[in-house]
């Protein structure tokens, strides 16, 4: 069976693909995007990738 860690990160709108591609980049899979709590500008990426 996989076993999976989890990160969040703040994504801001002018910076998205950076962003994604730099965390793909390290093996992060994009999971889930949500408004951040603040709303405005700011969404939360959800990602996972296998643990080693």
């Amino acid at each position: 069976m996989t076993k999976w860690e989890y990160a969040t990160a703040p994504l801001l709108i002018h910076a998205t693909k950076q962003i994604l591609d730099n965390w793909g980049a390290d093996g992060w899979e994009l999971v889930q995007v949500i408004p951040g709590p603040q709303g405005g500008d700011t969404l939360v990426a959800y990602f996972k990738r296998p643990l080693p």
